[in-house]
C-alpha cells in the first residue's frame, strides 16, 4: 500500500471513533501543554533575567555584607559579619588602583508625598553620583544628580515611574517638590519605566544622593560598594582580588578565615539563576514525562482495542494482498496522527498558559519555534512508541484466523 492509501485508511479509522480518539488525545494534550507552558515561562525568565533584572554590567561587581545567600545557615553566618561602613567605602575608593570607578548605595523605605497624594512603602536608595553610569540607568526625563550635589548633600531626587504616576499623574514631575520622611526634595530626574518582575514593581523607587540619605535617615545600614574593573571584563578578577585584599586588611582577617563580606558579579548572578532554572526545568520535564507516559499508555490501550475490534478487517486486507509491514505501518500511522493532533493542541494550550502567565501574573514568558517543535516531536515519539506494540501484534495476525474471528 502506498503512503496516501495508508493515510486515508488511518484518517478514516480515526474519524469512525471520534469520542475514543478525543479521549485518547487528552493525556498527550495535558503533557505537551504543561511542558510547553512551563518551558516558555522559564525561557522568558532567562531572557528577562539576563537582559533586565540583573542590571550589573559584566565589568561591574558589588561588595556587600551578605553576598549571594543560598541557605539559612549561610544567612545566619553572614549576619555576624561587620557592616560595610562609609569609612570602608572611602578607604576603598582611595586605595583601589585596578578600578575604573567606585560607587556606593544604601537602601531604605519611606512614604513619599506631594500635596494631597501619598505613596507608601517607596523603595529608597542613597547613591553616589556615578551610580547611574555604573548600572547603565536610563532616564526618561531630567538628569541624574551631579557630584557636587552629592558632596554638598543637596535635597534632590530621581524618581521611578510609579512615583510619577501616583503623585504626578498628569504633570511633568521635573522641578516639582516631594516630601520624603517629611522633608522636601526637588525632583530632577525620572527613571525610564522598567515594569514588573516576579510580581514586584521595579518602578516604586526614589534615589537620593548618598550624603543626603545619610543625613536624613542615618548611617546604620551596611553600604553596598559598586566597583567597575579597569580594563573591562578581563580585569574583574584582578579588581576583585584587590578589593578582597584591602577589605581583609581593614578587618584584620586571618589568612585562613573566609572573607567577612560577599562579592556579587554579573557572572555569579547568572550562574545562580542557571542553577535555579535548571532545577525548575528538570521538575517540569518530570511532571510532563508522567503525563506523556500516561498519554502513551492510553494510546497503547486504545490501539490494542482497535486491533481486537478490527481483526476481520485486518484479515481481509491480508487476504487481498496487504503485507505485514503495510498493516504495521497503518496502525503506527494512526498512533502518530493521534499523538500529533494531541501535540498540536498541547502546543496551543501551552501558548495560552504562557500568555496568561505573562499578562496576569507578570512573569515573562517566551514561546519560541524551538519550544513548539520540542512539544510536537515529543508527542509523535510517544505516539510511535506506544503504538508499536499494537501495530506489531496486528501485523502478525494470520489472514485465515483473522477472517474467522467474530
Amino acid at each position: 500500500m502506498s503512503f496516501p492509501e495508508l493515510l486515508r485508511a488511518a484518517l478514516r479509522a480515526i474519524r469512525t471513533n471520534k469520542l475514543r480518539s478525543f479521549l485518547t488525545l487528552l493525556g498527550i494534550v495535558i503533557g505537551v501543554a504543561t511542558l510547553v507552558g512551563v518551558v516558555s515561562v522559564i525561557s522568558g525568565l532567562n531572557v528577562f533575567v539576563r537582559e533586565k533584572l540583573f542590571m550589573l554590567a559584566p565589568d561591574v561587581f558589588v561588595v556587600t555584607k551578605f553576598g549571594i545567600i543560598t541557605s539559612h545557615d549561610e544567612y545566619l553566618e553572614a549576619l555576624k559579619r561587620p557592616d560595610i561602613t562609609w569609612d570602608d567605602f572611602q578607604r576603598l575608593r582611595a586605595s583601589l588602583r585596578k578600578a575604573a570607578g567606585v560607587g556606593a548605595t544604601v537602601g531604605g523605605q519611606s512614604a513619599v508625598q506631594h500635596r494631597g497624594r501619598r505613596l507608601a512603602d517607596v523603595r529608597l536608595a542613597g547613591t553616589t553620583a556615578n551610580y547611574a553610569d555604573l548600572l547603565n540607568l536610563d532616564l526618561a526625563a531630567g538628569r541624574f544628580f551631579l557630584g557636587s550635589e552629592a558632596r554638598t548633600a543637596q535635597a534632590v531626587a530621581v524618581i521611578g515611574w510609579d512615583v510619577k504616576d501616583e503623585l504626578f499623574p498628569h504633570l511633568d514631575p521635573i522641578g516639582r517638590t516631594v516630601l520624603v520622611g517629611g522633608a522636601p526634595y526637588r525632583v530632577i530626574g525620572l527613571i525610564q519605566q522598567q515594569g514588573r518582575a516576579l510580581g514586584q514593581s521595579r518602578d516604586n523607587l526614589l534615589i537620593l544622593p548618598i550624603d543626603t540619605f545619610r543625613k536624613a535617615f542615618g548611617s546604620r545600614s551596611s553600604i553596598d560598594v559598586l566597583v567597575q574593573a579597569r580594563g573591562g571584563v578581563e580585569g574583574v578578577d584582578d579588581a576583585a582580588d584587590e578589593v578582597r585584599g584591602v577589605l581583609r586588611a581593614l578587618r584584620h582577617t586571618d589568612f585562613r578565615a573566609d572573607d567577612p563580606f560577599g562579592l556579587i558579579t554579573a557572572e555569579s548572578l547568572q550562574d545562580l539563576w542557571r542553577q535555579i532554572s535548571a532545577g525548575a526545568f528538570l521538575l517540569t520535564i518530570l511532571i510532563a514525562s508522567v503525563s506523556l507516559g500516561v498519554g502513551g499508555i492510553v494510546i497503547m490501550n486504545i490501539m490494542l482495542v482497535a486491533v481486537a475490534e478490527r481483526t476481520q478487517e485486518i484479515g481481509l486486507r491480508r487476504a487481498l494482498g496487504a503485507r505485514q509491514r503495510d498493516v504495521r505501518r497503518q496502525f503506527l500511522l494512526e498512533a502518530a496522527l493521534l499523538s500529533l493532533a494531541g501535540g498540536i493542541a498541547g502546543v496551543l494550550g501551552g501558548a495560552l498558559i504562557a500568555l496568561a502567565v505573562d499578562r496576569l501574573a507578570h512573569f515573562p514568558a517566551q514561546i519560541t519555534p524551538q519550544i513548539a517543535a520540542l512539544g510536537l516531536v515529543l508527542s509523535v515519539v510517544v505516539g510511535l512508541a506506544a503504538g508499536y506494540g499494537p501495530a506489531h501484534q496486528a501485523s502478525r495476525l494470520q489472514p485465515v484466523d483473522a477472517l474467522r474471528a467474530e
